[in-house]
Order: structure tokens, then C-alpha cells, then sequence
């Protein structure tokens, strides 16, 4: 089966499989040149869009995909012939996208994510690009059904169960997550670069600020201050625009954005848990983002997200509509919380006595006063670090939690445990303390109980998986 010829249009206009010539002809013509002036650019901007197009539609013509009763086929490539086959059961998600282009012509794009096999890269996935909206339904529901009996009705759809749904509002954290606050960052460092390619005469002809008057220099922070607060709430609106996450039958499906339309469907037997973090500065207001762990998914950052951005109730509401919440997380032991504190104030400490050497020999009091400042800061950190630290086993789920400026707490099930690992420094040994590890095929592979007792990390592991962890011993 082929896909719609339409896509021939935007991968010609986007430069897809001509976007690996395009550093080529810049660089000769960075070496040779633009003497003859706009006629060179307009000739070299055509034979880059002739040569996009050649490459779009032999592309088009040699890809093809076969979805059938127990795989799909996907062949692609011209010099280079590719074939893969995926067997439906190892189908771990599929994501529906729109882009502003793909909509305008009338098509969207399937990502296919497939645990079969060791592939890196872009490979981890299919896409299926240029696919009508009614087609693209149609190859999603054939990749999740399993059993024919599974198959739903299409005169009764399956009930739609609400899990949750974006409040506008929530668009103001977005300067609260560091991620969201790149996107503005990016888009002003590509600004100055293009600005600073274009040519001398076409450059516009702006008098430099003077960065030794006061008023200017709040001025220009005050401006940076509004651009990074502006461009990060818009930019988590471009991806988040009216979010909603359903239940329909066995499936989690997620729509999402505004220019591109992004609808996500995730299977609920292959998730494994959730994780909830928050961001020192959502710490702050109390909000949190929520993502599901699901075995075999890639980029789970983003096709796993349950709530993007909302308050922390929320975010703990919806994890506990999937996952059995444990109990409330057991404090690690008075060692950690020293080990906590003398981490983070030994970089303090180092400075301190270098300063009080300094400040004797070539008289350079600031060094001992940076010094006992970064030690007196040091206290609080660690601190902070020692009360993110948790860990708690249930009847059928387990929970661990740590980090300072991203805390993040994961809930997982039992079942989820492929393996254990305790570990032990020189250090850890000496205060009874060890890290236990929980290996798991989801999320990012392994979760761990930091500086917990030495004596409780073999009975933890195994309240949290099963009897078949006692093997585990601590390394002495």
C-alpha cells in the first residue's frame, strides 16, 4: 500500500530527503561566493527545490507499507533497499500527528512504536507518512486490536472515560519548568545567528545598547525577564493546546497542540507505573507533571505524559486512577540525612580552608568569605536533598523518590521488576547505608532507593517484588 501522492508536496516544501544537501551547497557557496547578487541566491534556492523535489517523489515511489493479521511491513529506500517487519503484538503505542502543513493538505502522520528487535536511532519507530485521517484510524485500530473478538463495533463505540483535561491556566507554569523556558532561549540564539549570517548591507543597522548606564542594563533584564516568560507560556501552548487524556476501552489516548495536532494512544496492560515530578519552581506553587511508564516506548518523556502541566493534586489524581498507590513514602535513616549534608557542603568546606590559606599569605579575604558562604548554603541543600529521599513497598505497588532541583517520585508496580541491584560506596559501607535499584523494562530502566539502611534493602526488595529477591545480598 502506498501513500497519499500529496505527500510529495510537503516533503519537497520542508526539504526532507534533501535537507542533507542543503549544508553542501551553503558551504560552496560560503567559498565561492554570492557575487552576482540576489540572482545567485534565487538560482541556488531553485536548484535546492528541484533537487527536494526529485528526492520527495522518488521517495514516495519506493516506500510502501503491508499491515497484516500477524505483522507489518514497512519497505522504504531507493539505492538502499530497507524492510522491516513488526509483529503487532510487540505494537507498544501508535501517535497520530497533524502538522499545520499535513492538515492544510488534507493528511497526517503515524508513528508506530515497536519493541522488536535492536534498532537505534530513528529506527526505534515506523512512520507512516501522508496517511488520509480515515486511513490513519483505520491502521491504528488494526495495530492495537489483538483478538478478532476484540475488535469494537464501530455502530457502539466503546465508552470514553475522562482521565483529565488542561485548564488554560495552567499555561502559567510554563515559566516554572526548565524545559519550556529552552524554547524562547532557542528561538533568540537562532534569531542572532541568522542576523548574523545575512550579509553586511542587508544587516539592520542598530545602535549598540550602553551597558555601563544603569537604566539601560534594567531595561534590557527587564526585556529578557518578559521574552522568556512570554515565550515559554506560549511555547507550552503550541504543545500542550487543549490537552484532554480519555480512556476508550483498553486504550489511554491523549490529543494535544495547535499547530500540530498530536492524538497518542497508549495501551493501559503495558503500563508498568507513573512517575509525578516537580521542578523547584513548581515546587513553589505546588504543581507537578505526570508521566506513564510504558514498556517499550519511546520518547516516553513526551508520548507518555498523562499531565504536562496542573496542579500537584491533579497530577497525583490521575496516577492513582492507574497505578495502587503504596502509602506514604518511610524517611531513610539519621545517616543519610549526614551523608546529605556533608555532600553538599564539601565543595563549601574546600574553598573555605584554600581561603583561610589565601587570606594569610596574599591577604585574598574574599576567598575565605566565598567559602564560608558556599558552606553555610551547603546546610540547607542537603537538607533538601535528605527529605526528597523516600521508599515504601505495598500490596501490589512499590514507590521511591529523590532528586533536589527535579524531585521525582515513581509508583510502580510489581510486576514491573526485572531485576534488583544494591550498591554500596566506601562511604555508604562505613554509615550502613546502600542504594538499591530496581530494574525495570519502562520508563528510564531503573529507579532507585538512595542511602537507605544497609539491613532494610534486601527486605525492601523483596515487599516490593516477591520472594524471589531474597537472593539479593548487600555487597560487604
Amino acid at each position: 500500500m502506498r501513500t497519499s501522492w500529496r505527500i510529495v508536496l510537503v516533503h519537497t516544501i520542508t526539504f526532507k530527503q534533501a535537507r542533507q544537501w542543503v549544508p553542501v551547497v551553503l558551504g560552496i557557496g560560503a567559498v565561492r561566493g554570492f557575487s552576482d547578487g540576489p540572482w545567485a541566491v534565487a538560482a541556488v534556492a531553485a536548484a535546492v527545490t528541484a533537487v527536494s523535489l526529485v528526492s520527495a517523489v522518488l521517495g514516495w515511489w519506493r516506500f510502501s507499507y503491508a499491515p497484516g493479521d500477524a505483522a507489518v511491513v514497512v519497505t522504504r529506500g531507493l539505492l538502499s533497499r530497507s524492510v522491516r517487519t513488526v509483529p503487532l503484538d510487540r505494537v507498544r503505542g501508535v501517535e497520530v500527528e497533524a502538522p499545520l502543513l499535513h492538515r492544510a493538505l488534507g493528511l497526517v502522520r503515524v508513528r508506530i512504536d515497536a519493541a522488536a528487535g535492536a534498532v537505534s536511532g530513528d529506527d526505534e519507530e515506523l512512520v507512516v507518512d501522508g496517511l488520509p485521517p480515515a486511513e490513519a484510524d483505520r491502521l491504528r485500530r488494526h495495530l492495537l486490536v489483538r483478538r478478532a473478538d476484540a475488535v469494537p463495533d464501530p455502530a457502539a463505540p466503546p465508552p470514553e472515560e475522562e482521565f483529565a483535561r488542561l485548564d488554560d491556566r495552567w499555561l502559567l507554569y510554563a515559566p516554572l519548568v526548565g524545559s519550556y523556558l529552552a524554547v524562547p532561549l532557542a528561538a533568540v540564539g537562532a534569531l542572532f545567528r541568522l542576523v548574523d549570517e545575512l550579509p553586511r548591507r542587508w544587516r539592520p543597522d542598530l545602535d549598540r545598547p550602553d551597558l555601563t548606564d544603569t537604566a539601560v542594563v534594567g531595561v534590557v533584564l527587564l526585556a529578557v525577564a518578559v521574552l522568556l516568560v512570554v515565550g515559554s507560556i506560549v511555547g507550552s501552548a503550541l504543545v500542550n493546546w487543549r490537552f484532554r487524556l480519555v480512556r476508550r476501552g483498553g486504550s489511554l489516548v491523549a490529543v494535544r497542540g495547535l499547530l500540530t495536532r498530536r492524538h497518542t494512544e497508549l495501551e493501559v496492560d503495558r503500563i508498568r507505573g507513573c512517575t509525578v515530578t516537580e521542578g523547584m519552581g513548581m515546587r513553589w506553587v505546588r504543581a507537578a507533571r505526570a508521566t506513564a511508564l510504558v514498556t517499550g516506548l519511546g520518547d516516553a518523556a513526551r508520548r507518555g505524559q498523562l499531565l504536562p502541566l496542573g496542579p500537584r493534586a491533579e497530577a497525583w489524581a490521575v496516577t492513582r486512577r492507574l497505578v495502587e498507590d503504596p502509602g506514604p513514602l518511610r524517611a531513610h535513616p539519621p545517616a543519610a540525612r549526614r551523608r546529605r549534608v556533608l555532600r553538599a557542603t564539601a565543595p563549601g568546606a574546600v574553598v573555605l580552608v584554600v581561603g583561610v590559606v589565601l587570606t594569610t599569605i596574599l591577604g585574598l579575604w574574599w576567598v575565605l568569605l566565598a567559602g564560608a558562604v558556599l558552606t553555610a548554603l551547603g546546610v540547607p541543600l542537603g537538607l533538601g536533598r535528605y527529605a526528597a529521599l523516600g521508599h515504601v513497598a505495598g500490596a501490589r505497588t512499590f514507590s521511591v523518590r529523590s532528586g533536589w532541583l527535579v524531585r521525582e517520585q515513581a509508583v510502580l508496580q510489581r510486576r514491573a521488576v526485572v531485576g534488583w541491584q544494591v550498591r554500596q560506596t566506601f562511604f555508604q559501607r562505613r554509615q550502613g547505608l546502600a542504594t538499591v535499584v530496581a530494574a525495570v523494562g519502562a520508563g528510564a530502566g531503573g529507579y532507585q532507593a538512595l542511602d537507605v539502611a544497609a539491613a532494610d534493602a534486601v527486605p525492601f526488595a523483596v515487599a516490593a517484588s516477591g520472594r524471589w529477591a531474597q537472593t539479593l545480598s548487600v555487597p560487604g
